[in-house]
């Protein structure tokens, strides 16, 4: 069995045309992930299949390509902008002998390098043990019941089903730890409630600017970066708004394509701050070519984690990077729904503050009312 190296640096990306559709910004946004990751893209092979081949992904042909390219550019690691099943991943590996990984690894391996509190590491680590779990190789029978005798006999189970057993048990402990730390937190969630302090969660296409726009509000000084997944963990600071008085506002991980459903999974805890806020603010990059793609993103993975119904505010950021600035919008009602603003410059802000001042007092009435309804029920029960 080939044995896996322990980091590749020169990476080759495979994109197939499979009529999925915005291949050029498919591969621009794969080219940031493997360079987030830490690699270096010496080359790209491209091709058109109607169907992935059920061994390879791609055919015989375009797999010589790939070794050619490896070869060509000294490259040891092959990333495909795709998912690869297990048996497709180990055969790849076997014959282009360097590591092979799909677009799910490379965004668990990114989320593994920018995690930095103790419940985002536990969320990254459980996420890569579910992937890891159809993905163990070791087949070796040097356990197994083969022989009689005595000091003969093994523990019954070969190195796989140890493999797994230890995964299982891990994977336990892991989300023992995340219901607790998910019951801590919604224990502070309730008492924010209490107090009857609105919640405003950022939420947007990873690289979008949302820990700048952070920054800019709060002057909170988090870590900021023009780099995809630079924001991990949850941060929550509180502002002051005219007329609203106080407001916590977090700033939350950044959605991109094809999220891995694992990940999403993992960081629910997380992500329901999203899903119990009063409002969120969605950060769309201005300056970007594929933001209406960015934006159906948000909107599908929003709907994913039960956030579909929350009412949101668009941010439409880097407008200083624009020649032309888009107008505000407003709806029938007058209620604002985009403001337009560049949270590096600062332009825009005072907008921006007045409009989530605006809206919040629209929704503190209602928003408010049903839970002092739902704590009398309660208390009447």
């Amino acid at each position: 069995m080939f044995e896996r190296p322990q980091r590749g640096e020169q990476a080759v990306l495979v994109q197939l045309d499979l009529g999925q559709g915005a291949l050029a910004e498919r591969l621009s946004e794969l080219q940031l992930l493997v360079e987030s990751a830490g690699a270096d893209v010496v080359g790209v092979v491209r091709g058109r299949r109607p169907r992935p081949d059920p061994a390879f992904f791609v055919g015989r042909g375009k797999l010589e390509e790939v070794r050619s390219a490896l070869v060509q550019g000294q490259g040891d690691l092959v990333v495909f902008d795709h998912t690869l099943s297990p048996a497709q991943q180990r055969n790849l590996e076997r014959e282009l002998q360097c590591r092979v990984i799909d677009r799910n690894a490379l965004i668990l391996d990114i989320f593994a390098q920018r995690a930095r509190s103790h419940e985002g590491k536990l969320q990254v680590e459980l996420a890569q043990l579910e992937y890891l779990s159809t993905r163990l190789v070791r087949g070796w029978t040097h356990l197994e019941r083969q022989r009689g005798g005595i000091g003969l006999r093994g523990p019954g189970e070969t190195q796989l089903e140890t493999d797994r057993r230890l995964l299982g048990i891990r994977v336990k402990q892991l989300k023992s730890r995340l219901e607790r730390l998910e019951r801590q937190r919604t224990t502070r969630r309730r008492a924010r409630n209490r107090r009857g302090v609105p919640q405003v969660s950022l939420v947007g296409y990873t690289n979008a600017g949302k820990s700048t726009l952070f920054n800019a509000l709060t002057k909170a000084g988090a870590y900021a970066a023009d780099q995809l997944f630079a924001t991990l963990d949850t941060t929550s600071r509180r502002i002051w708004l005219p007329e609203v008085g106080d407001v916590v506002l977090s700033d939350t991980v950044g959605f991109i394509r094809d999220l891995p459903h694992d990940l999403v999974a993992a960081f629910h805890a997380t992500l329901e701050e999203v899903a119990e806020a009063d409002l969120l603010l969605h950060v769309v990059d201005g300056a970007s070519e594929d933001r209406e793609a960015q934006r159906a993103t948000v909107e599908a993975v929003l709907a994913e984690i039960g956030a579909q119904d929350v009412p949101r505010l668009e941010v439409l950021n880097k407008i200083d990077l624009l020649a032309e600035v888009p107008a505000e919008l407003s709806d029938e009602c007058g209620s604002i729904r985009r403001v337009c603003v560049s949270a590096r410059t600062g332009e825009g802000l005072d907008a921006l503050r007045s409009a989530l001042a605006s809206r919040l007092r629209a929704l503190l009435p209602s928003t408010f009312a049903a839970e002092s309804r739902d704590e009398e029920l309660h208390v009447t029960e």
